[in-house]
């Protein structure tokens, strides 16, 4: 019977030590991601680049995610960068959401596309025998192509109108072309 106690009673010990040893490193883990929460925030709010404020931090076993918004792309890619250098952090989720990248982009689209159709008008007038493409200057905005110059007749004139109006992603031509006296 004392073997048996001693065995029961040794048993109820390792048990013990196991749970609690189990429990220290559960606690330990979840303090080491409050630490890392804490350094994350106090770096986002540290930066003078990044409005903290619509930064959010969530830590888990060393993955740190970030949601919220920022202005720019690089914004969010700062913010990874600055989390992801500091001690403990396994890695970064960066589900940050970018305000103006969506602006930014169509403004970028809208601006190489005017390029192009300019371009595209400058080189077809040039190359055009029957116009005098070297007196005409082009300019567009948002789809709007501008014809300004002077030409030698009325037929040339709208000739070079026509060459803009069929060219595409043109939406509108004005005319500011004079005819030489």
């Amino acid at each position: 019977m004392k073997t048996a106690t001693t065995g029961l009673l040794t048993s109820l010990i390792l048990a013990t030590a196991s749970l609690s040893v189990n429990a220290a490193e559960g606690w330990q883990g979840e303090t080491k991601d409050a630490w890392i929460d804490g350094k994350a925030e106090t770096t986002l709010l540290l930066n003078t680049n990044l409005n903290s404020f619509d930064i959010n931090t969530d830590v888990k076993n060393g993955l740190v995610t970030l949601t919220g918004k920022v202005e720019s792309g690089v914004d969010k890619a700062l913010a990874a960068e600055l989390v992801k250098s500091l001690d403990g952090v396994k890695d970064v989720d960066n589900q940050l959401t970018v305000l103006s990248e969506k602006e930014s982009s169509n403004d970028m689209v809208e601006a190489l596309t005017d390029s192009k159709v300019a371009t595209v008008v400058k080189t077809r007038l040039l190359f055009s025998s029957e116009v005098s493409g070297t007196d005409i200057n082009v300019e567009v905005e948002e789809g709007v192509v501008t014809l300004i110059g002077t030409v030698s007749s009325d037929a040339e004139r709208q000739l070079a109108l026509k060459i803009a109006e069929n060219t595409d992603d043109v939406d509108k031509v004005v005319d500011k072309i004079k005819v030489a006296g």
